[in-house]
């Protein structure tokens, strides 16, 4: 059956809506200087080819997050881009398991879907590293003390994409906003503020080594348990 032309046009206009609203969900805004150039990582099932970049992202603290950056091929020109550039990026935090060493590991990086040459003064890092996530408590959250005391509490978040796929983002809460994070229970709705940060750990691995590993999470600034009031500390 052939479908009316003003049929197709109202189909088309509620699936851009849909497809809007759902990107809307898991959204990155992010400035650094690029470490290293785009280098091919692996394939997905489609055979699309994706390229991965380090990016040094400051804070206004004067210390710098490692962020890897993926883009699709075709759907950024990472030609145009180099190890030095400095740039903008806009695209959604998402999560990949990769096999190592017969175990499974959760990869981070902010998948690209524009990337723009930044001209903006360097001290303006800082202030250029912003996430959105609107997504579901999916394990109890652990909440801990530091050594000095200050309060965390570690949460995982599922935020779904319009494909289906889930993205699983570890983030971290502090201080009253961890207090009251501890309380969520799994399948609990939230939607959050903050950035993304990087951090150094060693992990031991067998009876005498250690590996020095990155871990990357969103350090939360805003948190919205879904249909009650904001918590902001």
């Amino acid at each position: 059956m052939q479908i009316p032309s003003s049929a197709e046009g109202r189909i088309k206009r509620m699936e851009d809506y849909r497809n809007n609203q759902e990107d809307q969900n898991n959204q990155v805004m992010l400035t650094g200087k690029m470490l290293t150039d785009f280098r091919y990582v692996y394939k997905d099932v489609h055979e699309n080819a994706f390229y991965r970049a380090e990016l040094d992202v400051g804070r206004l603290s004067g210390i710098s997050d490692l962020v890897p950056v993926v883009v699709s091929e075709g759907q950024v020109n990472r030609e145009q881009y180099h190890k030095g550039s400095t740039v903008r990026v806009k695209g959604q935090y998402h999560s990949r398991n990769r096999k190592e060493g017969g175990k499974s590991r959760l990869k981070l990086s902010v998948f690209a879907q524009e990337i723009e040459a930044w001209d903006g003064a360097e001290e303006d890092y800082g202030k250029n590293n912003n996430v959105f996530l609107d997504g579901y408590i999916c394990k109890e959250p652990v909440y801990r003390k530091t050594p000095l005391g200050r309060t965390i509490t570690d949460l995982l978040v599922a935020v779904n994409r319009q494909n289906g796929i889930s993205d699983y983002i570890p983030c971290i809460c502090w201080g009253g906003t961890a207090r009251d994070a501890a309380s969520l229970e799994v399948g609990a709705h939230v939607q959050m503020t903050g950035r993304i940060q990087s951090r150094e750990y060693l992990k031991r691995t067998g009876e005498s080594g250690i590996q020095k590993r990155t871990a990357y999470e969103v350090s939360v600034k805003k948190l919205d348990m879904h249909g009650e009031s904001d918590i902001q500390r």
